[in-house]
């Protein structure tokens, strides 16, 4: 947490507030912040924001409450961003650090009005009312959902009595993680910090590799550089998956030793101190050289990551995206004898799924896998500039999955062979930047 002296920009978050509101016009907005969960006995785990919260509010705080009232005219009388935090304690923060309490909710944080977090159920209701419609997100803040209910419910019981309109209760969620979706000029600023800490690991990773050593050494050189370089963690487990282990899709014990002519699969990536992340994989030969199955496989892999890649394009859609890789992938499994038949049979029927089951890419922003809808009803969300997305298409040949009636079995010395490579990649006005590209992929570059 930043100390009392230290006075970050929040003016982003307020026009973020702003907009919001006024896309959602006389409405009001309950939003939660995360609560802390307990790792064992009385430790709890690192705290980590609940993004949507970090997205409006840039508090990294837990258990606060924000109030967004865009039926509110602004000012202390009428505001229109209230705050409920936990208020300064001098015993817990001896403990637990330092809290900005209501002073430093408003002095740093913008908000006009803030009250003690113990104050919620008294002032909610005063709060709300007037709204025309009152956002929250049910099912997922267990801790203030049954207040806002009951205030809701008091609301309706007031407006049937009266004969006046009563406020609906809408999911919030959508509106915020379509503005989530679009990333603006500094959150794409953000998101290349964290690729270059990240490419920057991988490159000192494969560097690093050599025979006999353990996954989880590899898993400390990658988590130690981010940490080094100013993440604040991995933004996700890092998987370090020598041989057949890449053939799990979110392998994470990384306690094996790297053998003598296997494959490394290396999938991490930094968070950064206001959560944007990266997320890069790259698969390498452990001994700096490629059997002719691997190559072969590899080269298929990225080929049709760069056919994917290509596909990022304004109007485009990661539907398009996904498609180009399956295409690429399927043709080359068919040449090397790994499927058989009609390809467009195999392409509607998805029978190359033992092989490759997952999509191609996802989004990515103060997620990992980032919120926003990829389809709406039929029609699929078509690609913007400053949407980012993963383009990782991959192939793993184990005897995990069935093989579909009428392909062939996996033949032996294919088995275990797991190679996935994954890159950030933003959409632009003209095309895409890769964020990731300083991390190495040529066939040329893996070995030696």
């Amino acid at each position: 947490m930043p100390t009392v002296n230290s006075r970050p920009d929040h003016s982003v978050h307020a026009q973020r507030r702003q907009r919001l509101l006024a896309s959602l016009e006389d409405a009001a907005v309950v939003l939660p912040a995360a609560h802390l969960v307990t790792h064992h006995a009385d430790v709890h785990h690192r705290f980590r924001q609940d993004s949507d919260f970090f997205y409006l509010c840039g508090l990294d705080e837990a258990n606060a409450v924000a109030v967004l009232r865009g039926h509110g005219t602004g000012g202390a009388r009428d505001p229109r961003f209230v705050l409920f935090v936990e208020p300064r304690d001098p015993t817990a923060e001896v403990w637990n650090g330092q809290r900005w309490g209501t002073e430093g909710a408003m002095e740093h944080f913008g908000a006009e009005v803030a009250h003690p977090l113990g104050e919620l159920a008294e002032q909610l209701d005063g709060y709300l009312q007037g709204a025309q419609r009152i956002g929250f997100r049910v099912g997922h803040h267990p801790h203030v959902e049954p207040l806002v209910l009951r205030v809701w419910a008091q609301q309706l019981e007031r407006g049937q009595r009266r004969g006046g309109p009563s406020a609906s209760l809408f999911d919030v969620s959508a509106s915020i993680h379509a503005m989530r979706l679009r990333k603006e000029p500094g959150e794409l600023e953000r998101m290349r910090k964290a690729a270059r800490i990240s490419c920057a690991a991988h490159e000192q990773a494969r560097q690093a590799v050599r025979v006999g050593m353990g996954e989880y050494q590899i898993e400390a050189l990658l988590e130690g550089h981010f940490r080094s370089a100013g993440a604040r963690q991995p933004a996700y487990p890092s998987i370090v998956a020598g041989g057949d282990n890449a053939c799990i899709l979110h392998y994470t014990n990384n306690q094996d030793p790297l053998r003598d002519g296997d494959l490394l699969l290396i999938d991490a990536g930094c968070s950064l101190t206001d959560y944007y992340n990266a997320d890069i994989t790259r698969t390498f030969p452990i001994n700096g050289q490629f059997s002719g199955e691997q190559r072969d496989l590899y080269e298929l892999v990225l080929t049709a990551q760069r056919q994917a890649i290509a596909a990022v394009q304004p109007g485009s859609s990661s539907a398009k995206v996904h498609n180009a890789a399956v295409e690429v992938l399927v043709d080359g499994l068919l040449e090397l004898g790994l499927l058989q038949g009609n390809r467009d049979a195999i392409l509607t029927s998805h029978g190359y799924r033992h092989l490759y089951p997952h999509r191609t890419g996802h989004w990515l922003g103060l997620d990992v896998h980032d919120v926003g809808a990829s389809r709406l009803g039929d029609h699929h969300t078509a690609l913007e500039p400053g949407m980012v997305l993963t383009v990782e298409p991959g192939l793993y040949l184990s005897n995990r999955l069935p093989v579909p009636e009428g392909q062939p079995p996996i033949p032996d010395h294919w088995q275990g062979i797991g190679i996935r490579i994954e890159d950030d990649v933003a959409v632009t006005a003209t095309g895409h930047e890769v964020l990731t590209a300083a991390a190495l992929k040529d066939v040329g570059d893996m070995e030696g």
